[in-house]
């Protein structure tokens, strides 16, 4: 489940929604942040935005996309992949499998709107104060916000639950990094003080924190044993959000109930949302298996990620019928790069001729038509999805500016030619790219003996595939030939997902697949992505390994951007400088999500307006579509 606008956890089918920054309509006007001085002489905010732009003003209603009138009440059952063993998110990129889902328990001090790229408001806080160079940032929190066992959200909480994801969790210890200190700064308020001034994200970054209690992780369980923030766990935590776990099958099924009493649930942005009584997850290994348990109306929605399957596998009585609906969202709010990610800590991989070598022989086209029935198109970029930050033709104004100042450093067709991935989809045009690749490879050193690949020290080139589903195979397994034909001996290695964690954490693989998320506002978390400090650090998301000085520059140049226009050129210019280093094989993207559901349920009509995706909590059950399709079986 997504804690922050960044993916620093991935994604699931249900989205977090959150109360905004700004008057409590839970307590009188003059009670509110907004009826006191802020510290130090600023003013306090209602809402925090990267670059000042903010939609909403304080005491708003209500989100633009919500339906206010949406009814309570209903179950939704949800498709998840994979298993669970821990419901601790503090150690989730270390230690154990985090339960999907479980995360909508916690809440953090700020939550995003959908219809906006970069402004954050309130949840646990009601206010925000920092200064015009970014250098501190104090939170008041809201005097309503609650524990689901009544005790008040404290700074305590806030300081407990920063220092634990600082010190234990390498993936939050990277984003939190330019944070040097949190600390209670009065009886409501929480100070974080940063490293330097001038990184107008860390504000924003601040009200990411999640807050765990921390009365529950300093007590004991039913047992008596003092409680580990450490450790993984299979004990139901204490959260503060609209909803709470309510029982679990360790590593099958996972049940949140609304909470009726949520301290937040008038909050402006909690109306319309949060409408479920129960949020059932049901965990499958295998796509397959849940697709056909969403057949026999064991689930209620299920999100289609293969092309082919979209294509082919709806052809039954309920969707002719129209008691089961195909859908397409279109995902315009954010980007992503997909792709074979090289293990760069691996000797073979060092050379950039040997990976260009790879995405030569691979025919993405053919791929596509075979595998997938065209329903997708090649990833060309790392922010593929959003188009202004996506590196195009040749670099220009200032994008050819800040390329300038790592001239030295990267690849000179940065400069001299638009990027662009080897096209096949023929057999003419396969061999054009694979007598390329030889080409290249040859250049670097190896050679071919008996149709078996070397490298300089002659010794056969293997590698091997790594992958947690089934269905990942079938990509591979075309894949193969064509390497093969370059005398690369290939092979797969499917593992369940927990040693499949295990492995990706600790860099324990030749080829695997990387997915990165980007937002429409990229900044800190690009360190945890592609900076050279996050190479070797078990856990980060720099699967690849890349340790590249004009890489770390570019990066900072996103970070310390000073406005928007600044932040679309550096992001341009590292997307440029990532692509030419060939640290991937790019594979497919859709621009879109698709997704079947039984006819159960409404929704907005403003969701496509804002490009609102998955199952959001903004939906609701209808009782009488529900009797129209008849009970569930």
């Amino acid at each position: 489940m997504a804690i922050t606008r960044r993916h620093l956890l991935q994604g699931s089918a249900v989205t977090t929604r959150a109360p905004a920054l700004g008057f409590n309509p839970l307590l009188p006007a003059s009670e509110t942040a907004h009826a006191q001085a802020a510290p130090d002489g600023l003013a306090w905010r209602h809402a925090v935005s990267n670059y000042g732009d903010v939609k909403y003003p304080a005491g708003f209603k209500r989100f633009d996309y919500v339906n206010p009138d949406a009814p309570k009440g209903g179950t939704v059952r949800l498709f998840e992949l994979g298993t669970f063993d821990n419901f601790n998110i503090v150690i989730e990129s270390l230690k154990g499998s985090l339960a999907r889902g479980a995360a909508l328990i916690n809440q953090t001090l700020t939550t995003r709107s959908q219809d906006e790229p970069m402004t954050a408001y309130g949840l646990l806080a009601e206010a925000v104060a920092y200064p015009e160079d970014f250098s501190y940032a104090i939170y008041r929190l809201n005097a309503a916000a609650r524990w689901h066992d009544g005790k008040p959200v404290t700074p305590d909480d806030v300081v407990f639950s920063f220092d634990a994801f600082k010190k234990n969790s390498p993936m939050h210890n990277a984003y939190f990094r330019h944070i040097v200190k949190c600390e209670r700064a009065g009886e409501r308020d929480v100070r974080f003080s940063f490293d330097g001034p001038g990184n107008r994200e860390l504000p924003s970054i601040s009200g990411e924190v999640p807050v765990l209690p921390k009365h529950w992780w300093e007590g004991t369980d039913a047992q008596g044993r003092k409680r580990d923030v450490t450790a993984t766990t299979l004990e139901i935590p204490l959260g503060s959000a609209a909803y709470r776990i309510k029982e679990f099958v360790a590593g099958r099924t996972l049940v949140l109930e609304r909470v009726k009493d949520y301290w937040g649930k008038d909050i402006a942005p909690s109306i319309g949302q949060d409408n479920f009584d129960e949020l059932r997850f049901e965990f499958f290994r295998d796509d397959a298996v849940g697709r056909e348990a969403f057949k026999a109306d064991q689930l209620d929605w299920f999100a289609e990620r293969s092309g082919k399957e979209w294509s082919t596998a709806y052809d039954f009585p309920a969707v002719r019928e129209k008691r089961v609906i195909k859908e397409k969202f279109t995902d315009a709010s954010s980007g992503r790069m997909q792709g074979f990610a090289f293990n760069l800590r691996r000797p073979l991989f060092t050379d950039v001729r040997v990976r260009r070598a790879f995405n030569l022989a691979y025919d993405w086209e053919t791929s596509d038509r075979l595998l997938s029935n065209g329903e997708y198109h090649r990833d060309s970029g790392y922010f593929d999805g959003i188009s202004e930050f996506m590196a195009t033709g040749l670099p220009e104004g200032a994008e050819l500016k800040i390329l300038e100042t790592v001239r030295d450093k990267v690849p000179p067709e940065v400069f001299t030619t638009p990027y662009k991935n080897p096209v096949g989809g023929n057999e003419e045009a396969s061999r054009n790219n694979l007598r390329e690749a030889a080409r290249l490879l040859k250049e670097a050193g190896f050679e071919n003996r008996d149709r078996k690949l070397v490298d300089p020290a002659g010794k056969p080139v293997s590698v091997e595939f790594l992958s947690s589903q089934q269905g990942d195979e079938r990509g591979i397994l075309f894949y193969k030939p064509y390497l093969e034909r370059l005398g690369i001996t290939v092979n797969i290695r499917t593992v369940d997902s927990v040693q499949y964690q295990n492995r990706v954490r600790s860099f324990d693989f030749d080829i695997t697949t990387a997915v990165w998320g980007q937002s429409l506002s990229p900044g800190n978390e690009q360190r945890d992505f592609f900076g050279s400090d996050a190479a070797d650090r078990p856990g980060s998301r720099n699967l690849p390994g890349i340790k590249n000085p004009a890489v770390d520059a570019l990066i900072d140049r996103i970070i310390f951007a000073k406005d928007r226009a600044e932040l679309v050129a550096a992001c341009k210019a590292m997307d440029r400088v990532l692509l030419w280093n060939c640290y991937l094989v790019p594979q497919f993207a859709a621009g879109f999500d698709r997704a079947a559901r039984w006819d159960r349920f409404s929704h907005p009509e403003p969701l496509a307006k804002y490009g609102v995706t998955g199952f959001p909590t903004m939906w609701w059950y209808d009782a009488e579509k529900a009797a129209r399709i008849g009970k569930r079986s």
